[in-house]
């Protein structure tokens, strides 16, 4: 006896469609974003960018953001690749009810509401708040280096474009003699009426390419200038850039950083983290390498995000400075953050050189003496695994957009994203028992 399977059958059609609570399993991170997206977040500031009934009409937006969001919680980045999970994937259909924007409507979207997209951190955030996975006793800071959309073999340093400049003029004029050379050559031979006088591509792209070198030189040199003239007794006096300072054709707000895998042309990308559920409490970007200048601004937008200051602040030797132990204390902040390096094995950071009576060495003898079970060993468990999650479970390694303004707006993202699937897991959850006191 022969066994007997389920059919199959490929071409057959569906006397009624599916429903969407069908495509994926209950309980699916598709449905909590689509849902949360529909009923928790406010996009009146998306909706009203968007005026006359004229031409077809567009996606809404809601659906447009739902999408972005499960696309990033899920490691899809690009418009082309989130343009492809509408066509091929049922977990994308679940969000966009079937519907399949186009990469160049995905990328569009983001970029026109670049800014509304950043207001639904704070947004997703104070949710997360409500749900009790952010109390804001302690809050962990730490930067993470990620690439720029930008190869740092396209940058060039101010020594290279005074010594390219001249030359690179010279070339190109001798070029155009020689094309306009040519060109007189042919109107001789075939006729004046004969169009020949388009400047030749391999011409054009030497004229960009001094163009690229001369606007990247001014504006190294107005930097320079800026910073003289905000030196004590510097003002009024001509700023020359260093030979070494560099500047990139491909993205010029980006810059050249020191990471542990070696340089890249980059971004120093700032996270705060609430120690309750490793929820981003406060989140921004920069071209400086340093951390040291962010911690100010990190701990103001976390007062502005939750109306509060956390009650511990942990963060490593970077930002360790005079003014920053000044800055927390004069908001009544406890503060632990490392003096040195904090090697594998010790009890506390090594203590750097400073004078007996500073914040700095009295910090130093703060970690001394709390030891290994003071607060500050809370810091590599809260913050570092934040940013594994990022850039390893979901494979953000690299900025898609150019520009300090766009990568910030990227970086809000991604952020807003992280902190969702916080509040899904925590969902998910099982509720504890209430008891009822007598």
């Amino acid at each position: 006896m022969s066994k007997t399977f389920r059919d199959w059958e490929p071409d057959q059609v569906w006397l009624l469609p599916p429903s969407l609570q069908d495509l994926v399993p209950a309980g699916h991170v598709a449905h909590f974003v689509r849902e949360v997206v529909r009923t928790g977040l406010d996009l009146e500031r998306i909706l009203a960018s968007y005026g006359e009934e004229r031409g077809f009409p567009p996606y809404h937006p809601g659906m447009m953001v739902a999408l972005l969001l499960y696309a990033y919680s899920q490691g899809v980045y690009s418009s082309r690749r989130i343009a492809r999970g509408c066509e091929e994937r049922l977990d994308f259909a679940a969000v966009t009810a079937m519907q399949r924007p186009d990469f160049r409507t995905v990328s569009d979207f983001r970029r026109r509401h670049s800014a509304a997209l950043c207001g639904l951190f704070v947004q997703v955030l104070r949710l997360c708040r409500e749900a009790g996975l952010v109390k804001l006793g302690h809050v962990a800071l730490d930067g993470t280096k990620l690439k720029a959309n930008a190869s740092k073999h396209k940058a060039m340093s101010y020594a290279g474009m005074v010594e390219a400049e001249p030359k690179l003029a010279a070339e190109v004029a001798g070029w155009l003699t020689a094309a306009g050379q040519a060109d007189r050559a042919e109107d001789r031979r075939h006729g004046a009426g004969r169009r020949g006088d388009e400047t030749p591509d391999w011409v054009a792209n030497k004229e960009r390419r001094l163009a690229k070198i001369r606007e990247a030189k001014a504006a190294l040199e107005a930097e320079a200038q800026a910073a003289a003239a905000d030196k004590p007794g510097g003002r009024g006096r001509p700023g020359t850039p260093a030979d070494k300072a560099q500047r990139n054709f491909t993205d010029p707000q980006s810059r050249i950083m020191k990471t542990g895998d070696g340089f890249i042309q980059g971004f120093n990308a700032q996270a705060a983290v609430d120690a309750t559920a490793q929820v981003i409490v406060a989140a921004t970007v920069s071209n400086q390498a340093s951390d040291c200048p962010h911690l100010v601004g990190l701990v103001e937008q976390i007062a502005t995000n939750l109306a509060a200051v956390p009650e511990q602040v942990s963060a490593d030797a970077g930002y360790c400075s005079e003014d920053n132990l000044g800055a927390l204390d004069s908001r009544n902040i406890d503060a632990h953050i490392a003096t040195g390096r904090h090697k594998h094995g010790t009890t506390a950071p090594e203590a750097r050189s400073a004078p007996p009576h500073s914040r700095v060495a009295a910090m130093a003898a703060k970690l001394r003496i709390a030891g290994r079970k003071g607060p500050y060993r809370l810091r590599k468990q809260v913050v570092e695994p934040v940013f594994g999650q990022i850039k390893q479970a979901r494979g953000f390694r690299q900025f898609l957009r150019r520009g300090l303004a766009a990568v910030q707006s990227e970086w809000s993202l991604i952020c807003t994203v992280h902190n969702l699937l916080k509040l899904a897991a925590a969902r998910r959850l099982p509720q504890p028992e209430m008891t009822v006191l007598a």
